[in-house]
């Protein structure tokens, strides 16, 4: 062989070699990506994030309803208000009549359908509902989103099905983004040299070329930086999903992807949240004009967002609508009355993700149960029992009281509003700035309670009718414990006076810390404890004498579930926040209905309901007064702590139970106590917020007797100190004064003669 033969053919080996590696190690790389693509473009597609809905509004005759907080919900629901009805998500108002077109809803098993009705209102009730066939029994509103909970990268998107998507919108984003989409293999040639054209002029990788299937590639795989290996890497992905799916399929995909803008940390992903986002309107229900500037968005989110930079959305949204025209999508008189339309965005109050302290406390209920990566990608709807419209009062009442009493913002305030009968968490304040999802006060916030724990203390004497009863007397004199370490505990009254004998509910009323002392230790801390926990408070309760005056540390959540059980009659009920959860196919998944168990006697906590409506008549809750009407039945406690340095006040009425917490983050001293601060704001909000007056009715086994209030012996009526106390059959004082009930000669003429009551 000629040497010249054998040079040649020693450099083609190596040659062949190196070929060889590279073919193979390009087709591993090909296989790698082949199995990236066909194992997670399916799960990619249906990656979404957990909404969080507000309870329903129901709409019956006769139910409790403002016409301003109807206003309210509407509002916030994104409703617009026009001077003509004629498509879902409008409201035409005049005084207290509302014509609203409403959207429907898919509800846990059932729908209600979109409709128009007429809603009329009057003295705080609807009057008369109708819609277009006549009256109607019911209907419910579609619920207030509140929230998301979203995975880490905060995508957020609303799926929707290629089929509805109005072909105006589709062929649009194909004339702009992708002309030959249905004819190419995933990339365009002409697309890649007029790139590659720009990349040179300018030295850079600064034009990609990309069609709709690298666009998708670059959104679901890759990173966003701009080189000739990613560059690569993104043309062969796009070749390989354009082989395994079909071009419906990857534009519904891209459809459903792309992303259009940032609200705070949730990214707007896919046109029909974007539709929602920008115009308040579902993406088959957009003109001609609002579809347009959701293409023109789509190359810069940013640069063409029309809530920042509107005449430049403007100018893109016509562009696209001249090669809409251009392309004969549509006629060119249709784009140009689209030109002349107004970006028609949605300037109407955004409440999703405003209520950072609810959200956070149902997240801290769902993650009881499910997993995070469950929350954040299964599409599950949470609706709760939250209440925008009571939300919208605590916050009014807990502002206008804090900016009352505190100028300067030190002073902080966390409430918790449950509905008693049930449970239900309706409303949450976490702290002053109720916006700010930084430390949550009403979950986090752990102090001692004060008096607040006092009617835990009465109620653990009055279960023993035998030894106690509202009219035991009890001392108030001075008292001493001994402690572990030679310590002397030495509680005091607030004001620095011992008030001597007095009756088991005045003592309660007027919140004697030492009458209260000297009771739980006759019945032995570890019955307080135990109070305490059937009550409904958990976690760690220090079994100290000073338990008996609220030591210890507690969240106003926590004292919303003791309360909750004292309101219910002894009924403990979990406090809950979610009423039910429905998978992303609308199929309910997990119910949570009531659940109650009694751990206190009804008769007891009927006598204490008794001394917790005195508080507010007669001792130190009646600052309430000054706020509510005087035929208004409430029952409450105030709580005050060591300096001043917390105001509790916790109470309900016939349909709410809230629980309000002043005080500073760093432990100082407010100068408050719970009438002088958190009683306020309890008192500001249930005079404008509560709808029913609490009732009072024994139940069976017992029965009222007056009693002499200075010593607690029976009397009679019209006696000195005569007042009239409920007790447990059995259980009355055994002693008497000398005093005899007055007698009525007309009511017993009227007996005597009708053999009954007096009229």
């Amino acid at each position: 062989m000629p040497k010249s033969r054998r040079k040649l053919s020693k450099t083609r080996r190596p040659l062949l070699k190196l070929f060889l590696s590279a073919l193979l190690l390009f087709a591993l790389v090909l296989i790698y990506l082949d199995a990236k693509i066909t194992a997670t473009f399916t799960d990619k597609m249906w990656e979404l994030p957990a909404k969080v809905y507000a309870r329903p509004l129901e709409l019956f005759a006769g139910a409790r309803l403002d016409a301003d907080d109807l206003a309210y919900e509407l509002e916030v629901l994104g409703y617009r208000d026009v001077g003509a009805v004629r498509q879902p998500g409008q409201v035409r108002r005049r005084g207290g009549s509302f014509e609203v077109f409403t959207r429907g809803f898919d509800f846990a098993g059932e729908k209600e359908p979109a409709q128009r009705v007429q809603v009329e209102l009057a003295g705080g009730r609807v009057t008369g509902l109708r819609g277009r066939t006549g009256e109607i029994d019911l209907m419910r509103l579609d619920p207030v989103q509140i929230g998301g909970i979203y995975p880490s990268h905060g995508e957020d998107r609303i799926l929707v099905r290629l089929a509805d998507v109005p072909d105006t919108l589709r062929q649009g984003l194909l004339a702009v983004e992708d002309r030959d989409f249905y004819q190419h293999w995933g990339f365009s040639v002409t697309g890649i040299l007029r790139a590659a054209l720009s990349n040179l002029r300018s030295g850079a990788v600064v034009a990609g070329g990309s069609t709709i299937t690298q666009q998708l590639v670059k959104n679901y795989y890759l990173t966003p930086e701009r080189t000739y290996i990613r560059k690569l890497t993104e043309l062969l992905m796009a070749v390989l999903l354009d082989f395994h799916y079909s071009k419906d399929q990857i534009l519904e995909s891209y459809i459903n992807e792309v992303y259009l803008g940032q609200e705070g940390p949730r990214a707007i992903h896919g046109l029909a949240l974007a539709a929602r986002h920008y115009f308040d309107t579902p993406l088959e229900q957009l003109g001609l004009h609002q579809q347009a500037l959701l293409v023109g968005m789509i190359k810069g989110p940013s640069l063409y967002n029309p809530l920042r930079n509107p005449e430049r959305a403007r100018e893109r949204r016509n562009l696209v609508l001249d090669v809409m025209a251009e392309q004969e999508v549509i006629s060119p008189e249709h784009a140009t009355v689209a030109k002349a339309m107004p970006l028609g965005l949605n300037n109407q109050r955004r409440i999703r993700d405003s209520f950072p302290a609810y959200l956070d406390l149902v997240r801290r209920q769902l993650r009881q149960e499910y997993h995070e990566e469950d929350l954040t990608t299964l599409g599950l709807s949470i609706f709760t029992s939250f209440d925008p419209i009571l939300q919208r009062q605590v916050e009014r009442s807990a502002s206008a009281v804090l900016d009352q009493l505190d100028s300067s913002g030190e002073l902080q305030s966390a409430t918790v509003v449950t509905r008693f009968d049930t449970g239900e968490v309706a409303a949450l304040v976490g702290g002053r700035n109720v916006r700010y999802a930084g430390f949550n006060r009403a979950l986090d916030a752990r102090r001692p309670a004060g008096s607040l724990l006092k009617p835990a203390v009465f109620l653990a004497a009055l279960e023993q009718p035998r030894r106690y009863t509202l009219a035991t007397v009890l001392s108030d004199a001075p008292v001493q414990v001994a402690g572990p370490d030679d310590s002397l505990w030495e509680p005091d009254n607030f004001d620095r006076m011992s008030h001597g004998d007095v009756l088991l509910h005045r003592a309660l009323a007027k919140s004697y810390n030492l009458a209260t002392a000297r009771l739980g230790m006759e019945l032995g801390i570890d019955r307080v404890v135990d109070m305490l926990q059937r009550l409904g408070v958990e976690g760690d309760i220090p079994a100290v004498p000073a338990l008996t005056l609220g030591a210890g540390a507690y969240s106003p959540m926590d004292m919303a579930a003791m309360y909750q059980s004292i309101a219910a009659g002894g009924f403990r009920m979990p406090l809950r926040s979610i009423r039910d959860i429905v998978d992303a196919r609308g199929e309910p998944l997990r119910r949570y209905p009531l659940e109650y168990e009694r751990t206190v006697s009804l008769q007891a906590t009927n006598l204490l309901h008794y001394a917790l409506r005195e508080v507010v008549r007669e001792g130190t809750g009646r600052g309430v007064y000054r706020y509510l009407s005087e035929d208004f039945e409430v029952a409450g406690k105030t709580g005050t702590t060591n300096d001043g340095r917390d105001s509790w006040f916790a109470g309900f009425s016939g349909d709410l139970l809230a629980v309000t917490w002043i005080g500073r983050d760093d432990n100082g001293g407010t100068g408050l106590t719970g009438s002088s601060g958190a009683l306020k704001v309890w008192a500001h909000f249930m005079s404008r917020a509560s709808q029913r007056s609490l009732g009072y009715r024994m139940p069976d086994r017992m029965a009222p007797h007056w009693v002499d209030d200075s010593n607690g012996y029976l009397t009679g009526e019209g006696c000195p100190d005569a007042r009239l106390l409920p007790f447990i059959e059995g259980s009355e004082p055994e002693q008497r004064t000398n005093c005899s009930p007055r007698r009525n000669v007309i009511k017993d003429w009227f007996q005597s003669l009708f053999g009954g009551e007096s009229p």
